[in-house]
């Protein structure tokens, strides 16, 4: 998939557990969705929709909608991990708007999550195996209430629930599921956060030495 001079691979982050969870992460370290192509990939990657599903059809009239629900849901998720604080997650909507209220929020999002997600079908394949396809292109809508579903069974599942985690790192708003063993991970990648833990610890071991 090409992604164009938009971004690279690697800033696309899609070990958060949850469709809805890669969502928010796109706020970080910076705005992922600046551009149509960039939302595309994300899509794409994330699973929403079925290896190879055509997507050309999205346009730039794309990009509000998943940031409005993005922001909605990164509020549900601070709410619960935060009861009583003011919003945390980053982004313009929030600020330029005011803060709307709790049931605002779960009223909007219950709204977009009441669209019918994209219809699948089961398709053969020239060797004799089935594969998955949507019966049609998929709209904006579509798929933001796919999204929309995904954060009203995360937030209604107090089992999935109760394992929303916000990474450990500096500055690090990435929210994931810690479905390790023992539920004692920390950070969103250890390859990332986790690393440079590591090495702020090395270097103030070295420095007291």
């Amino acid at each position: 998939m090409a992604l164009g001079t938009a971004t690279a691979p690697y800033e696309l982050r899609f070990g958060a557990g949850r469709i809805c969870l890669d969502l928010l992460a796109t706020t970080h370290p910076g705005e992922r969705l600046g551009s149509v192509e960039v939302l595309r990939a994300w899509i794409a990657g994330s699973g929403l929709v079925p290896p190879g599903t055509p997507l050309a059809h999205a346009d730039p009239s794309w990009l509000p909608g998943f940031r409005e629900l993005r922001e909605l849901v990164g509020q549900l998720v601070q709410e619960w991990l935060h009861p009583g604080a003011p919003p945390q997650y980053p982004g313009a909507l929030l600020q330029s708007v005011g803060a709307p209220s709790y049931d605002r929020t779960l009223v909007r999002v219950n709204d977009i999550a009441r669209t019918a997600p994209p219809a699948p079908r089961a398709v053969r394949t020239h060797d004799g195996l089935l594969v998955r396809e949507l019966d049609a292109p998929p709209g904006a809508a579509a798929l933001l209430a796919v999204v929309a579903r995904d954060a009203v069974e995360l937030l209604t599942d107090p089992v999935a629930r109760a394992c929303l985690r916000q990474c450990a790192g500096d500055n690090c708003p990435i929210v994931y599921l810690d479905t390790s063993r023992g539920h004692r991970r920390r950070w969103c990648s250890s390859e990332v956060c986790g690393n440079r833990e590591r090495v702020a610890r090395h270097r103030r071991r070295a420095a007291r030495v």
